[in-house]
């Protein structure tokens, strides 16, 4: 229920904005030469290309790839695997292996958290070059400040609400969750700054471990609220473009499909940036705005991270204020 309201709440927000900023059609020839930054292949896959993607090929190649769903598939296979195993030593020494890589991971994520403010400062400058080069001008002006408004107001209004409605603090829940936003800002992948977010949660919320191993990667996957708002009006905006016909009717329906279609999203770096692709390529939009788009999208996708790595960590407080007393503390 958190999962499915944050995430259109942030859809709903996004289509607010970008009704009321209103931002005009891109130049014909500018769109055409987008044409040449678009991933060609990308732009041809098909929604049975992705389901079979979630099926992996062997153990190894989901890891490597940053596939999210692959990894959760293989996940769920092995834990249930280890549920039905016969309870002899040879288990008892895989789950003890286990959990002592989980304590090496962990670990290694004090030493990450250590040097973390060298990591944004040097991201901060890349970021600051990148804005005085003049990535973001012109006819992308407007379209690129619904897209950072709606991240805005979903950051930082609507998740509080979301907080105190359940009787929490969001200032006490950012500060303790606020080394996994950081991380999020920079790395732009949640599913690469989960561990981050599980020890975050653990230790300094103090979340119960019941809670945060079950919430935390499932959220990775299908609460993607930034995704869910670039999808929406990146859509929109192409659509716009090219000509069709906007009702308030195609709006709302599209409003749909962009929250459902963020479910699905992996949450690695142009995740959103790829299903978007994928989705203006099959209703024949001109999906050379996309490639206008991807210059200006690195900075996108590091606040459209940070926002769902937030959002996460939300959920996993409010399930863990709401299953207070109601499961057991690991012994």
């Amino acid at each position: 229920v958190y999962t499915f309201l944050t995430t259109v709440c942030a859809a709903g927000i996004g289509l607010a904005i970008y009704l009321w900023i209103a931002p005009g059609n891109l130049p014909a020839e500018i769109v055409g030469s987008g044409m040449s930054n678009v991933p060609q292949n990308l732009g041809k896959l098909s929604y049975y290309d992705h389901i079979l993607n979630v099926i992996p090929n062997n153990m190894l190649q989901p890891f490597l790839a940053g596939n999210v769903l692959s990894v959760m598939l293989i996940a769920a296979a092995m834990g249930l695997g280890l549920a039905f195993m016969p309870k002899t030593e040879n288990r008892e020494a895989l789950l003890k292996a286990v959990l002592g890589f989980q304590e090496l991971l962990f670990t290694l994520i004090k030493a990450l958290l250590f040097v973390l403010p060298l990591g944004i400062l040097a991201f901060a400058g890349q970021l600051s070059a990148q804005i005085e080069a003049g990535v973001i001008v012109g006819a992308l002006g407007k379209y690129t400040l619904v897209i950072m408004a709606s991240n805005c107001v979903q950051f930082f209004i609507v998740l509080p609400i979301f907080l105190l409605a359940r009787g929490l603090n969001p200032i006490d829940v950012f500060k303790k969750m606020s080394p996994a936003v950081a991380v999020a800002l920079f790395t732009k992948s949640s599913a690469g700054t989960l561990p981050v977010t599980m020890a975050s949660a653990e230790q300094n919320m103090k979340v119960n471990k019941a809670v945060s191993r079950f919430v935390l990667p499932i959220c990775t996957t299908i609460n993607m609220n930034g995704c869910a708002a670039f999808i929406l009006i990146t859509s929109i905006f192409v659509m716009q473009n090219a000509g069709f016909e906007l009702s308030m009717t195609t709006m709302l329906t599209w409003l749909l499909v962009s929250v459902l279609a963020a479910v699905g999203n992996a949450g690695v770096p142009m995740g959103c940036y790829f299903l978007t692709l994928s989705l203006m390529s099959g209703i024949g939009a001109p999906i050379g705005i996309m490639g206008i788009i991807l210059p200006i999208y690195t900075i996108i996708d590091m606040v459209e991270t940070a926002e769902n790595v937030w959002s996460d960590s939300c959920v996993c407080a409010m399930t863990d204020h709401d299953l207070k007393g109601k499961i057991a503390e690991e012994e």
